[in-house]
């Protein structure tokens, strides 16, 4: 949807980008986001041994000063992932540091060390894997994802967070639970790249066929003042109808209702649901609907 509207809005006098490298760039900026969240946590875990240091570098340390709790720093499930070699290779090459406000996590880690988490976590003198993990899982959900300052941190930096930011949370879930196996080069699993890749290519190609299917349908409406978002979003679901077989007609419907909602107008939801569903009973009623699910039925 995203790499559509870049290509329909184009109104540079330069040569319009390639549209599967434009593709290719936002699965780029979900992998950059992606890792500086990693980045973020483990810097606030690591920050005890910055604590540390400072307070014992003082002219005159106290006893207090000299035995600040570094436990965190040495948390088991941060040093799976500190030690993930395909993780350092994405931390050399996305320089996730550029983007650090240091004060922001100064303050977010002055504020974990005075939760009753982290006091209840140093106060077991052993590590527990279940603890280990519990502890960087409360980092992530409730000094970050819960924090207005960081979000507003976070989207100043990287303006896919909106759009992206529910997938990559669940991405860095799963790979907290088995850091050293993903495969940071590869953002979306093949099966899921190949559609999108796909989809966007079938899109262009089919572009005139497609409007000459939604125009028909407009009745009342003015193509020309119809948002341009909703024409993607209906192009979008037709060509998921005609040739992308596998994909419930009902399960494309509700997805771009949900789009047009989430990015377009107030009504658009009800309007790309409207169109939709006459275009897809009449592609039914012709036969032209070649879905496997339909043939089964």
């Amino acid at each position: 949807m995203q790499t559509l509207y870049t290509m329909v809005t184009w109104q540079s006098e330069s040569k319009p980008p390639d549209p599967q490298k434009l593709l290719q760039q936002h699965f780029d900026q979900v992998r950059s986001l992606f890792v500086y969240l990693i980045y973020f946590i483990t810097e606030v875990s690591r920050y005890a041994e910055t604590v540390s240091h400072q307070r014992a570098s003082k002219h005159l340390p106290t006893t207090e000063d000299l035995n600040v709790n570094v436990k965190i720093a040495g948390n088991e499930l941060l040093w799976k992932m500190l030690e993930d070699p395909a993780l350092k290779e994405q931390f050399t090459k996305e320089k996730p540091q550029q983007y650090i406000d240091k004060e922001l996590l100064r303050k977010i880690y002055l504020d974990f060390t005075a939760t009753t988490e982290y006091k209840n976590y140093i106060s077991k003198g052993a590590r527990d894997r279940t603890e280990e993990k519990k502890i960087i899982e409360f980092i992530l959900n409730d000094l970050l994802l819960a924090n207005e300052t960081f979000v507003s941190h976070v989207e100043d930096n990287f303006f896919n967070w909106d759009d992206d930011g529910e997938m990559i949370i669940q991405l860095l879930v799963g790979y907290m639970q088995k850091p050293g196996t993903y495969d940071f080069k590869k953002m979306l699993s093949p099966d899921k790249e190949e559609f999108a890749k796909g989809l966007l290519k079938t899109v262009l190609e089919k572009d005139e066929y497609l409007q000459s299917l939604i125009i028909p349908k407009l009745k009342n409406w003015d193509p020309e003042r119809i948002a341009l978002l909703d024409m993607i979003l209906m192009k979008m679901g037709v060509t998921e109808f005609l040739y992308f077989e596998t994909i419930p007609p009902k399960v494309t419907i509700n997805e771009y209702i949900d789009l047009a909602k989430d990015y377009s107008t107030q009504q658009s939801g009800q309007f790309v649901n409207g169109i939709l569903d006459n275009i897809h009973k009449e592609l039914v009623q012709q036969g032209k609907m070649q879905k496997v699910e339909y043939k089964k039925g």
